[in-house]
């Protein structure tokens, strides 16, 4: 007999089935026995009768994998814990799979009032990943992923796999993870951003889903050690178009989201709508937080400030641009004396998104880097690739965990990433 799918037992009723997932809850009476079993589709009551079955029903223990075949039918007794399914399955036969141990952690947290704290939930990880809130959040993930691909696809851009491991820091400064590389040191990626505009300059659109890493010994609630952006870089372009691209590309993957994951928006209580678009120069952020009483450095925008651009211009993606050249990498492009062709996206309070135009010029090239007391020789293969027809281009790269984090609402980064890596933690 073929297994089915929980979600799937409507089409079966009356018929025999088989159905397999993890023990979630087991209670009994002198008569009868309730076993709430789940799988990654959902959770459907079984109901014990017969009586050869109570010495199994007695062995399974809570996270037990089980194999069950019975009957569907209408449930005569309804479980609070199954909202979504109005079916039962009367039980006929029981197979324990495997035993579950005593749980270090709680899997159903019925009394909301007692909650596993985080970092003990994260030392559990793989036993934290059988609730169905967290499961929920990856596969609201997985479709922002899946979004993601479909609508560079249909942008025309080719998908690109590069290297993790480099010779030099690519967005400079020391805040870099040194690595042995044979008889070399080397570093891992902060960026795919040299490597994606060498190919831009070839094959005009590109994208990738990067992981990238960031030795900032920093410890708060948005930042992590290790990260995956959503990076697109895109030829004959200027920051403004590449700012239209990533504006269509949330508002995509968010309406995918709202579209494909109704169930676990609703498990996690997380309130969804497209978001629209706001466009601000980084002058005109100052003059309105200065109106608030908030103080913006000279190049750079504060947590505070972000936070009010969310609080002014709730569920819109706010572009921040014309940015003070100072507080730019070197590869962006300037505009003028003190300004540039950068930019940073803000949704929900918080920056998603860095991007801009980037020199394409190698002399000018040259000449940024030495302004940010970067040595030329360490990016020669970078600078050269410059040298031979390469076309105005522009990209951006996202924050994967942080959207994650923003559209449900999550108070840790380190809840959207399945297995965090932070200054603390480098295990499970």
């Amino acid at each position: 007999m073929e297994r089915t799918k929980i979600d799937q037992l409507k089409g079966n009723i009356g018929q025999t089935v088989l159905v397999k997932g993890w023990i979630q809850e087991f209670r009994g009476q002198s008569k009868i026995k309730f076993i709430l079993l789940r799988d990654i589709s959902g959770v459907a009551q079984c109901v014990v009768f017969d009586q050869s079955l109570f010495d199994a029903c007695s062995k399974v223990t809570t996270e037990t994998v089980v194999s069950i075949e019975g009957l569907v039918k209408t449930a005569t007794v309804k479980s609070a814990e199954v909202t979504e399914n109005t079916l039962e399955i009367e039980v006929k036969k029981l197979d324990i799979i495997n035993t579950a141990e005593p749980l270090p952690i709680n899997v159903v947290e019925k009394d909301k009032s007692i909650i596993t704290d985080l970092s003990k939930r994260l030392d559990y990880r793989f036993l934290d990943l059988h609730k169905r809130d967290i499961q929920a959040i990856f596969k609201v993930q997985s479709t922002l992923v899946q979004a993601y691909h479909e609508f560079m696809i249909k942008e025309g851009a080719i998908e690109a796999l590069f290297p993790s491991i480099i010779g030099a820091s690519s967005e400079g400064g020391t805040e870099v993870f040194e690595v042995k590389y044979f008889e070399k040191s080397a570093l891992l990626s902060q960026s795919c951003q040299l490597y994606k505009q060498m190919i831009a300059c070839s094959m005009e659109k590109v994208f990738a889903v990067f992981t990238v890493w960031r030795a900032e010994k920093h410890n708060t609630v948005r930042h992590l050690n290790e990260s995956r952006q959503f990076d697109f870089e895109m030829a004959f372009a200027d920051d403004k178009d590449v700012m239209d691209v990533l504006a269509r590309c949330i508002q995509f993957m968010i309406e995918k989201v709202m579209k494909e994951n109704q169930r676990e928006l609703a498990l996690l209580n997380a309130k969804l709508k497209v978001p629209g678009v706001k466009y601000l120069t980084f002058a005109e952020v100052s003059g309105i937080m200065k109106k608030h009483g908030i103080h913006l450095g000279a190049d750079d925008l504060s947590g505070e400030a972000e936070e009010k651009l969310g609080e002014l211009y709730p569920e819109t993606i706010v572009f921040v641009h014309d940015w003070p050249l100072s507080g730019k990498p070197f590869y962006i492009m300037p505009k003028g004396d003190e300004l540039s062709l950068g930019f940073d996206a803000i949704y929900r309070g918080m920056e998603i998104s860095s991007g801009g135009q980037r020199v394409h010029l190698p002399e000018l090239l040259v000449e940024r880097l030495k302004a940010k007391d970067l040595n030329p020789e360490n990016f020669k293969s970078y600078i050269d690739s410059f040298r031979y027809g390469a076309p105005p281009h522009a990209g951006w790269g996202a924050g994967v965990e942080r959207i994650t984090m923003l559209i449900l609402g999550l108070k840790n980064i380190r809840e959207a990433a399945l297995f965090p890596r932070d200054r603390e933690r480098l295990t499970p």
